[in-house]
């Protein structure tokens, strides 16, 4: 077996594990094993496998301050809070409810992003569930999954995938708005209208409390709120000034929690041991993954590839290229799909439009399949926290209707702008 091909079963047999997590093992040691695999067996230099990690620390700092903003605000009841006002705004209607939900969750991905979307937002409608004494959770659960892609590239900051296809040619704000505003909206409401029809035999059957009581917001959930807010806005004034978005998430997340626990004069010890660290080295798993298969020379192929349908059939390449990469983002990630796809888009110097269909796929595509995106796995993470638990097959038979018509408006959508 030659070494490339031996990279790419190892690569493959990584990405399946994360898939399926053989033996109930979760994604990030498959990822891991994958990675260390390679460097162990000489595939992958060791330092170009730290070199491949050093890849991801805008994405690790990015997710830390998303974790500690989420856990802080779980722990001071912030959620808690939200949860009576959303449900009694729904006044005992179950369909309003999912409406409030998806609302917010568009407006939660769109201004923090798609992974804040899953990590912040999905408690918050666990607790307005449980307030509610919903019996089953999950249709509203699986707004937060699927919304969190679906919205995701409205604004560059929508997703961390956008600056990453994206790069160094990231489009000024009015043209991104201009490109990406009619997808984006169809993408919307398509899933939405699926989801809805979909899950509207459970919702009929669905109770809903209107007897909620009113909970109480301390000076800890107060502050946690706000640092979510600001948060919002850093985020926002970083895309503006192109400047990377982790730092900057870091800062206000760790910022936030400091406050909250000097306020309180105890909780360290319980926010770390809460937060979902496994999500790093899965992430720098993928990075490595990445790195290797880059090395192999499968990026100078996609490279080729792309330049050539480009030459030959513009629309056609775009059509093809959004359906590849988002079917293809469902097989490795769309973390490490993104990667390839982005530096093959500049390697190939293809127009602007193929470059906005493969970002419609990066980001759209995902909602195929439980591990399509990293938001979708940090989702599947906080609903197990729950107690709650959706497998590989039970996604997929949801993501197989949500997700084509979705992408195929949206590919429309663009091809029409």
């Amino acid at each position: 077996m030659t070494p490339n091909l031996a990279t790419w079963g190892i690569a493959g047999a990584a990405t399946l594990g994360v898939i399926l997590r053989p033996f109930g093992w979760p994604e990030a040691i498959w990822a891991a094993l994958g990675a260390v695999l390679l460097v162990v067996l000489g595939l992958l230099p060791w330092h170009d496998a730290l070199d491949g990690v050093a890849k991801g620390t805008d994405v690790y700092l990015f997710l830390i301050g998303m974790m500690l903003l989420a856990e802080i605000a779980r722990k001071e009841g912030l959620f808690d809070w939200l949860a009576t006002i959303a449900v009694r705004m729904a006044k005992g209607s179950a369909t309003r409810l999912f409406l409030l939900v998806y609302v917010v969750g568009t407006v939660v991905t769109v201004f923090l992003s798609n992974d804040a979307c899953a990590v912040v937002l999905t408690p918050a409608v666990y607790a307005a569930t449980k307030a509610a004494k919903v019996e089953n959770p999950l249709p509203y659960l699986f707004i937060c999954a699927f919304i969190a892609n679906a919205a995701s590239f409205v604004l560059p900051i929508s997703n961390p995938a956008n600056l990453v296809v994206f790069a160094d040619h990231m489009p000024p704000l009015g043209e991104w708005l201009a490109t990406f505003g009619l997808p984006s909206v169809l993408a919307i409401v398509a899933t939405y209208l699926v989801l809805r029809v979909r899950q509207n035999g459970t919702l009929k059957r669905q109770a809903i409390a209107t007897d909620v009581e009113a909970a109480s917001l301390g000076l800890g959930g107060k502050v946690a709120g706000a640092g979510i807010v600001a948060t919002a806005a850093a985020l926002i004034g970083s895309s503006a000034a192109g400047i990377e978005l982790g730092l900057p998430t870091f800062i206000a997340g760790l910022a936030t929690t400091l406050v909250v626990l000097a306020i309180k004069r105890s909780g360290l010890v319980a926010v770390v041991k809460d937060v979902s660290w496994s999500v790093l080295p899965l992430v720098a798993g993928l990075f490595v993954l990445v790195e290797a298969l880059e090395k192999s020379g499968v990026l100078k192929m996609i490279a080729d590839q792309l330049k050539a349908y480009a030459q030959a059939d513009p629309a056609g390449t775009a059509w093809g290229s959004g359906v590849v990469v988002a079917v293809g983002s469902n097989l490795v990630n769309n973390l490490p799909a993104g990667l390839l796809a982005g530096a093959a888009v500049h390697a190939a110097a293809v127009s602007k439009t193929i470059a906005a269909a493969i970002l419609i796929g990066v980001d759209l595509g995902p909602n195929l399949s439980v591990t399509g995106s990293l938001a979708t796995i940090l989702w599947l993470t906080a609903i197990r926290r729950e107690g709650e638990d959706v497998g590989f097959w039970r996604f997929l038979k949801l993501g197989l209707l949500v997700m084509p018509p979705a992408l195929a408006l949206a590919l429309a959508g663009l091809l029409l702008v």
